[in-house]
């Protein structure tokens, strides 16, 4: 589907971006891949790698309407991937929070209105559920942005969707590579929040895969969840050093035991697939849409009143010898 279309993602030069664009190379031939983003030198250094003749690289910031409204220009597909994702930082400056993430979104959306962008999916994230910190509050109200835009489109064939999943492993500034500096500059121990901590583990590829296939599926509106595995924080921390002692420094500023995917508040709009939830939206849409199937024939059934899908009560869990498996391919 993405055979000389023209797609656009913004944050472009981060893990997604870059995995995103070496995946669509792989398989597709598009007629440009835009990479916008404010870093030159994450640009600069990005161009070295992926230099195909259809990529195309956009400074910019998703705070500035009008440059997005230049770079949409003629382009089917968007990817919105650029955020403030930094949980502490984002307590302490709380209002450049809201300004990338939440006015960014409406200025993606407004920008995607404006040039008819076929479709949209908005990468969110597990903190967006029941958030109880200022980084997840801002992607719930993304989110809810990029829902509510499908009913702004009027008669026009553009629609939005919303992709939310848990810890990328190996991403930036994600504890797999902050445990491996630690270990490699010979620390003592390694620092745990708190021993009961789990988290929802996906790889970067798992991740871009998911976004691709969403695609296809996708009417406008939904929240497309994957069903992936979970670990204990003290878990991954022996699998990654099985001799080091830990050391509990206690919860940060805005972190949860266990991170929430679906909440139970939203069980009577969860749908169930084979690998994946759907969240339906919770305003109604001019025109009628079922989301217990979608543009590919895949039939999901509601799940029962209360369900909640979070970290700590996952079905399925990482072994030492998968999560090293995982890590070693991220």
């Amino acid at each position: 589907m993405f055979n000389n279309k023209n797609i656009l993602i913004t944050g472009g030069t981060g893990s997604f971006g870059k995995k995103y664009t070496k995946t669509i190379l792989k398989n597709y031939k598009p007629n440009k891949i835009i990479i916008y983003s404010r870093d030159e030198l994450k640009q600069y250094e990005m161009a070295q790698e992926y230099s195909d003749p259809c990529m195309r690289y956009f400074i910019g910031d998703v705070r500035d309407e009008k440059r997005l409204k230049k770079a949409m220009k003629g382009v089917d597909y968007v990817i919105h991937a650029a955020a403030l994702k930094h949980v502490p930082i984002a307590e302490y400056n709380p209002m450049e929070c809201i300004k990338t993430n939440i006015n960014g979104a409406q200025n993606v959306i407004d920008a995607a209105i404006e040039n008819k962008v076929h479709k949209i999916i908005a990468l969110s994230t597990d903190k967006a559920a029941n958030p109880v910190n200022l980084y997840g509050a801002t992607k719930l109200a993304s989110d809810k942005l990029f829902v509510a835009a499908n009913n702004l489109v009027g008669e026009q064939d553009t629609s939005f969707s919303v992709v939310r999943y848990g810890n990328v492993i190996g991403s930036r500034g994600s504890v797999v590579p902050y445990f491996k500096k630690l270990i490699e500059e010979g620390a003592s121990s390694l620092p745990i929040t708190d021993e009961r901590m789990t988290r929802f583990m996906i790889t970067l590829q798992e991740g871009v895969n998911f976004v691709l296939k969403n695609f296809e599926r996708m009417q406008g509106g939904e929240i497309f969840i994957p069903k992936i595995p979970s670990m204990k924080m003290t878990e991954l921390a022996l699998a990654m050093a099985p001799k080091l002692p830990h050391e509990i420094i206690g919860i940060r500023p805005g972190e949860k035991l266990h991170e929430i995917m679906c909440p139970s508040d939203d069980s009577h709009l969860t749908f169930e697939f084979e690998d994946h939830f759907v969240i339906a939206p919770t305003i109604k849409f001019s025109s009628i849409r079922r989301f217990d199937e979608n543009l590919l024939g895949e039939k999901g059934k509601q799940v029962e009143q209360g369900f909640e899908y979070n970290s700590g009560n996952n079905d399925v869990w990482l072994s030492h010898e998968e999560f090293l498996d995982l890590a070693k391919d991220s």
